[in-house]
């Protein structure tokens, strides 16, 4: 199974939310993929508590690990949302395509 997300960005939303520090933001080509990648952000932080919300079907999961949130998309669902332009004020740390 591909794990492998496509064009992730970090946002740094430190002073601009009290709820989050960081968002993450990726695009997933299938439900099964993003499906993958919830399960691999849940692999990824042992002990600490993950909270989720959607669903696959929908296009767009959403993964709170502490301070850091994870948003993986759809193509559609990221581009209707798009986060990067409502959070334009946070720091882009880093983007991988």
């Amino acid at each position: 199974m591909d794990r492998q997300a496509e064009d992730v960005v970090l946002l740094d939303l430190t002073g601009l939310a009290a709820f989050a520090d960081y968002f993450v933001i990726a695009t997933a080509t299938s439900e099964r993929q993003i499906s993958a990648l919830v399960d691999a952000v849940v692999d990824a932080a042992p002990g600490l508590r993950v909270r989720r919300e959607g669903g696959t079907e929908g296009g767009w999961v959403l993964v709170e690990v502490g301070p850091v949130v994870a948003h993986l998309f759809s193509r559609e669902q990221r581009a209707y949302y798009d986060l990067e332009g409502l959070w334009q004020r946070a720091h882009e740390v880093v983007r991988v395509q």
